[in-house]
């Protein structure tokens, strides 16, 4: 068996995400509490009870999943869970997928992730977006859907998320996604479905707080990864430090390479897939990439 932990981003929390393995695991107690004393304010608490408009908040959501994937892996380590040949995060998940790797601390990897969802509001508050799913459509016909959007919009939109064949997120300027999803509904697509976040991620409207993350970025401690970790960006390991740096630098408006990432472990010999905190939305994923590989839920399993 070769087993991959894969770690969700946002889209996966859920209001009481972290509550139970917290009582029973002091392993996970120990991650939350550590997270609310870095952060100066009770993260656990809107994890746990919410308000759900709490939680969902960019700035709070982020470091919510972050903590909670990490406190998850923590439960499972000391329940005797071998290390894993990969791990892989999906855009948030990255930097869970690199703290649970070794290759950063993980109060150093909260700060960052935190400064991430600060940028990304900040940009989105400058600069509002969209994002929208479109089912049944594969990616080349997206990008060139929203290639056309462009021209006659004059206004950025591009693919945001390749998540598995048949879901392609693209992400941009109101005006010209909904160009894109009238293009994308006569072309074919099943189901367009207009996300609830006015922040457009992966996408240049994130351009404005590129240099800020940047310099968080390289302010940020990172070692070679105990275990190979799969770049959004690139689809494959990074291996050192400085390819880190690039694939984080590059993450905010460069699309999440989700197939190509998974297809390469498949091609790796992986046929276990982990998801690694709250929710099942990779799982579902990888069902639509490989129906043959193996699926775990961590937090059913420890």
């Amino acid at each position: 068996m070769s087993v991959a932990l894969l770690f969700p981003g946002q889209g996966s929390q859920h209001v009481g995400m972290g509550h139970e393995i917290y009582h029973a695991e002091p392993a996970s107690r120990a991650v939350f509490d550590l997270a609310d004393q870095k952060l100066g304010f009770s993260l656990s608490t809107i994890c746990f009870s919410g308000p759900k408009d709490e939680l969902t908040d960019t700035v709070n959501q982020q470091p919510a999943l972050y903590v909670t994937s990490i406190a998850a892996w923590r439960a499972a380590q000391t329940k005797g869970w071998p290390l894993p040949e990969y791990v892989a995060g999906h855009s948030l998940g990255e930097l869970s997928a690199l703290a649970a790797a070794g290759s950063m601390d993980f109060s150093d990897g909260l700060y960052l992730v935190r400064r991430r969802a600060e940028l990304m509001k900040a940009a989105g508050e400058r600069e509002p977006g969209a994002m929208a799913a479109i089912l049944a459509l594969d990616v080349k016909q997206v990008e060139d859907i929203c290639e056309q959007a462009q021209r006659e919009t004059s206004k950025p939109v591009q693919v945001a998320n390749d998540n598995c064949p048949g879901q392609v997120v693209i992400s941009g300027d109101r005006s010209a996604l909904e160009m894109a999803t009238t293009l994308a509904r006569d072309a074919g697509a099943r189901k367009v479905v207009i996300l609830p976040i006015t922040i457009a991620a992966h996408s240049a409207l994130m351009n404005s707080s590129v240099a800020e993350f940047s310099e968080a970025v390289d302010g940020t401690p990172f070692v070679t990864p105990e275990i190979p970790v799969i770049g959004n960006v690139s689809g494959r390991p990074l291996t050192s430090s400085d390819d880190i740096r690039v694939e984080l630098k590059a993450q905010l408006t460069a699309p999440v390479q989700w197939t190509r990432s998974m297809r390469y472990l498949l091609d790796e010999g992986v046929d276990t897939f982990v998801e690694t905190g709250p929710g099942d939305v990779l799982l579902g994923l990888m069902k639509r990439i490989d129906r043959k590989a193996s699926r775990v839920k961590l937090m059913e399993s420890i």
